[in-house]
């Protein structure tokens, strides 16, 4: 069993969406209150473009997309919103450069992975790119290059950070179980065979080069097709995991664990869940999996649950916080 995780004891980190539109900001917002695991952040507030599939479809190498009716599709050329797509996420890195300065940590970027980008940019022709398998095959090695040159863009800026990155699929368990809609929405697409999915998030993941995470916010979560396909990690809600005996046998394995353990929506009394409420969720967990309580905060990161794209800047900030403190008092128990 692995002995070891791509993130120092105790750690904490955020999924990747936070609310506003000033990148600067956010970056040293991360770096403040995250120093054990910062990430390069996300401000869909922006516009296509900074959103997640825009993001993805940014990083895709001769593979061109532009916004048709609010939606992605294939493009015949690269266009404007191309262009707006790879712009903001050059921002982006130009922030990391310079308030990361001299930073010897490790640092997780984020990326949508194959599927979920499959399943939200459409074909020329029309339709989810998921339904043609070609079609499918050309993302994921257009991904993987993009993806290949993008941290090792981010790898020369920050050269004594060590980088970890996280593959967003929250479309991977409906493309897995055939519930991915048709054009018209009458329908669904058929479903992707577990030996595909596995090959083609084995090759984003070798492309890579770093440790890799696959992060779902789903119910029915494919920890163990994760674990095959060579990740390091999963990410995942801890209030949506229903199968334990798949997720304890897979942690066995060696599998790291992101624990979104924190709610992304306001709570009804308007507070934040404090630390030790954060921490005591996730030590019941591994509690009931039947782990070492000495293995926790070295296998575990905690997590938001999910984006905080959503939430006020006050409640995104204080949920950081309260992550960032669980994962201290579990490394100190």
């Amino acid at each position: 069993m692995t002995t070891s995780w791509p993130w120092p004891l105790g750690a904490a980190t955020g999924i990747g969406s936070l609310p506003g539109t000033d990148i600067v900001e956010a970056v040293r917002t991360i770096l403040g209150e995250l120093p054990d695991l910062p990430y390069l952040p996300e401000l869909p507030d922006r516009g296509p473009g900074a959103d997640l599939v825009g993001r993805g479809a940014g990083l895709l190498v001769e593979l061109p997309v532009e916004v048709y009716a609010n939606r992605w599709r294939i493009a015949s050329r690269p266009g404007h919103d191309l262009r707006v797509a790879r712009d903001l996420m050059e921002r982006d890195l130009d922030a990391v450069t310079e308030q990361a300065a001299g930073y010897t940590g490790t640092f997780k970027v984020q990326a949508a992975g194959p599927f979920t980008l499959a399943a939200a940019i459409e074909l020329a022709t029309g339709g989810p790119l998921l339904r043609d398998p070609g079609a499918v095959r050309d993302l994921v090695a257009s991904l993987a290059e993009g993806l290949r040159g993008h941290l090792a863009d981010l790898a020369a800026r920050l050269p004594g950070a060590r980088l970890l990155l996280q593959l967003d699929e929250p479309s991977l368990p409906a493309a897995l179980a055939g519930r991915v809609p048709t054009e018209s929405g009458f329908g669904t697409l058929r479903r992707v065979e577990e030996s595909v999915a596995r090959s083609a998030l084995s090759e984003i993941i070798e492309a890579a080069g770093v440790p890799v995470v696959v992060h779902c916010c789903a119910r029915d979560v494919p920890v163990d097709l994760v674990r095959r396909a060579g990740a390091a990690g999963v990410a995942l809600d801890l209030g949506l995991v229903e199968d334990l005996d798949a997720l304890g046998e897979t942690l066995d394995a060696g599998l790291g664990l992101i624990a979104g353990a924190v709610d992304t929506r306001p709570q009804a009394n308007g507070r934040t869940p404090s630390s030790a409420q954060v921490a005591s969720r996730v030590r019941e967990l591994w509690g009931r999996l039947g782990f070492p309580a000495s293995r926790l905060p070295e296998q575990v990161v905690v997590a938001p649950a999910c984006g905080l794209a959503g939430a006020s800047p006050e409640y995104a900030r204080a949920v950081i916080a309260a992550c960032r403190d669980a994962g201290r008092r579990l490394a100190e128990e």
